[in-house]
């Protein structure tokens, strides 16, 4: 018997667990995860940027989570000794018409409490003397780790906890008996007495499969990289961002030194036909039925019908993302850039054709179901842990940690 379960390997599934860990030390905790190893799909396919939090609406748990959890993700590599660095970032206009948004953005970076800078075109260059543009925002606090890594450290710490990790333990149904909950899985079935779901792209059916009706669908897009050759690596110092559009619910393609000093150029952001779907062939009909009878999808794509061409477009011609990637750097030739690998981006959507914006977190009976945890939730990781474990219900059975 568990006293909680935590569906999903994640970051956020990790964290939760680890934090789990320190507020009651003496309970059991079991994670269950599907593949084979930890942060296996969105954690460890993403950028590995730690987001300083400066685009997003201030107040929002995006904006709180972000901005605490890029000090606190710093502080936590340096102390276990993952590989990390705060290099800072530009956001680049690149005409004139983008100057009053960039203005918009340097103020919401301030009410966010972020260290920002407005920098001339000169300056800019001075950062990154290949980027043309009119003006520019230096945040300082943006930084780049590499995520796997991260995710085996937190499961390094909850095995030491005395948790239970359970690798290729996929949860098939979720079978109520009494006060507790039943999960079969194809290694088994683990009883306990609470669940909390971190399940990502397929965190929308573990929520149904625990009769908890999320309100949204996840509908997943896929985020298609190319990468600098070697040679041309010396283009981008750190990273270049462009000022997003605020009519599209996506940040556009950017430039982003890893920590492995590789460079990735991307993504674009295209419906994908699986949920796990990292290449434009792979196709699954239950997720492709799904998105195609969904309401909430169609008002999406009528209300971004342009913007999703041009996307679609960048997917199928290296020509036209090279021309995008022109926007900020205009000597980047397409010789200059490989194809690299995709990430799939779970995004929970309305009925109403409504991007779910901010991160959303839904109560059951003795269970906690995350079914939105968009980008930066892996620069946030460890605030949603805590954030997640503070709603659990106190378990009066169990030791509480205040130090937790």
């Amino acid at each position: 018997m568990y006293d909680f379960a935590i569906i999903g390997g994640g970051i956020v599934g990790l964290s939760t667990a680890m934090t789990l860990g320190k507020r009651y030390p003496d309970a059991q905790i079991l994670i269950l995860e599907k593949e084979g190893t930890w942060a296996f799909h969105q954690t460890g396919n993403n950028s590995g940027v730690i987001h300083s939090g400066v685009y997003y609406k201030p107040g929002s748990f995006k904006a709180k989570f972000c901005r605490d959890g890029a000090t606190s993700m710093v502080q936590f590599c340096q102390e276990h000794n993952i590989d990390h660095e705060v290099c800072g970032k530009v956001i680049v206009a690149t005409n004139e018409q983008e100057l009053p948004r960039l203005e918009n953005l340097y103020n919401r970076g301030l009410e966010n409490g972020i260290k920002v800078k407005r920098i001339t075109p000169e300056e800019v260059k001075e950062v990154e003397p290949h980027v043309k543009s009119v003006g520019g925002i230096r945040v300082y606090s943006t930084g780049i780790v590499n995520y796997k890594q991260v995710c085996l450290k937190y499961a390094e710490i909850i095995q030491k906890q005395g948790g239970d990790l359970r690798l290729n333990t996929k949860v098939l149904r979720i079978v109520p008996s009494g006060q507790i909950m039943v999960l079969e899985t194809n290694n088994g079935n683990f009883e306990t007495k609470f669940v909390i779901n971190c399940a990502g792209l397929h965190s929308d059916r573990i929520a149904k499969l625990n009769n908890v009706d999320p309100k949204a669908k996840i509908v997943p897009f896929r985020g298609e990289y190319y990468e600098l050759v070697p040679e041309k690596r010396y283009l981008v110092k750190t990273l270049i961002y462009p000022v997003p559009n605020p009519d599209f619910p996506f940040l556009g393609v950017h430039f982003t030194r890893m920590i492995d000093n590789s460079v990735h150029a991307g993504p674009n952001a295209v419906l994908s036909l699986k949920r796990e779907g990292y290449t434009k062939t792979d196709f699954d009909l239950r997720d492709f039925a799904e998105v195609m009878t969904y309401p909430g999808f169609w008002k999406l794509a009528a209300k971004h019908a342009d913007e999703g061409i041009k996307e679609i477009i960048r997917s199928f011609s290296k020509a036209a993302f090279v021309k995008s990637l022109q926007q900020l750097i205009p000597e980047i030739q397409a010789a200059d850039v490989i194809p690299t690998h995709a990430g799939v981006r779970a995004q929970a959507l309305m009925d109403d054709g409504k991007l779910v914006d901010d991160f959303l977190i839904i109560h059951g009976q003795n269970s906690i179901n995350v079914c939105n945890a968009p980008s930066p939730a892996a620069t946030s990781s460890l605030e949603i842990g805590k954030a997640i474990v503070a709603q659990i219900p106190e378990q009066s059975h169990l030791t509480c940690s205040v130090t937790a």
